[in-house]
């Protein structure tokens, strides 16, 4: 394993910026610099937050290293790679890995819902084309199925560098189990901002989060209190920013975050792809009476 990173704490899971339907580079870089300055603890580049579904696989290999390049090495830079086809997340995974990326999530295979046997080959597949660590990203909600906590222990017997969990199943008894399962051999991240807590409380180590793309310094903040064990101080943070985490989904990932750093002035542009489309009225209405009465707080 090449990568002596931790992958702890807060892990931006940054939006693509766009432009006339073109990737924004410009704003891709000023993202990437604002999440350092506040103090990141990495940033993941295209995974289902940076909208990879309507990526080409070109434009995708090069928000990667424009990330990369941009980051300049003061951050791990994780690469999303994961795919519904075993050769695409091998290629995407080979090619991020000569890129110069830090880590791969790879996200379980989507849409056509193979058994966990399938899973795991898929898995195997992706951890023997690359050395680098690889956070397995279990979101049965977007995949229709889940990697099992059986299947998380057959990998991380057999790879050393498969070693993290991104969870985003809703469930503190499933943290509960795979860290049960596994103990400190694998670290579980929480893939849920609202859940990052109540994830934290039974043993995960931080968030891969979407919140963070406007929110880096407050929700670092809270992790680093829970990681601390102070969860006296982490618990009234997580209140305080509790609606703005639930709100940011009040329409599909990314919509409404691309809307409040339009708005906030970070990008240009809340341009997504089709079939996503704007942000509807009386939700951007919501979503930016929910960050008025947050910004009134402070």
């Amino acid at each position: 394993m090449k990568s002596s990173r931790p992958f702890t704490g807060t892990i931006t899971a940054l939006v693509t910026p766009f432009k006339n339907d073109a990737v924004a580079y410009d704003d891709l870089r000023t993202l990437v610099n604002f999440q350092i300055k506040s103090g990141i603890d990495g940033i993941v580049s295209v995974g289902t937050t940076g909208e990879s579904p309507t990526l080409d696989h070109e434009e995708h290999l090069e928000v990667i290293r424009a990330t990369i390049a941009a980051a300049r090495g003061r951050t791990p830079v994780i690469a999303g790679t994961g795919s519904n086809s075993t050769k695409e997340a091998i290629h995407l995974t080979k090619e991020s890995d000569r890129a110069g990326v830090d880590a791969m999530l790879v996200v379980a295979p989507y849409y056509n819902k193979p058994t966990q046997q399938g899973i795991f080959e898929y898995f195997c597949a992706i951890a023997d084309a690359t050395d680098k660590p690889i956070i397995l990203y279990s979101i049965p909600g977007r995949c229709g199925v889940e990697i099992s906590v059986g299947i998380i222990e057959k990998l991380r017997a057999r790879y050393p560098h498969v070693a993290w969990v991104k969870e985003a199943g809703g469930s503190v008894d499933r943290v509960d189990q795979i860290l049960q399962a596994c103990g400190d051999s694998v670290t579980v991240l929480s893939g849920d901002d609202s859940l990052t807590l109540p994830f934290m409380s039974v043993g995960a180590k931080g968030v891969i989060s979407v919140a963070s793309n406007l929110y880096p310094k407050e929700t670092g903040k809270m992790v680093r209190l829970a990681l601390d064990g102070d969860f006296a101080k982490a618990r009234a943070l997580h209140r305080k920013l509790y609606p703005m985490f639930k709100t940011i989904f009040i329409e599909a990932n990314p919509v409404p975050i691309k809307a409040a750093l339009a708005r906030a002035g970070h990008i240009a542009s809340d341009e997504v792809r089709s079939p996503l489309c704007p942000l509807l009225e009386a939700n951007r209405k919501t979503l930016f009476g929910v960050l008025d009465t947050l910004a009134a707080k402070k």
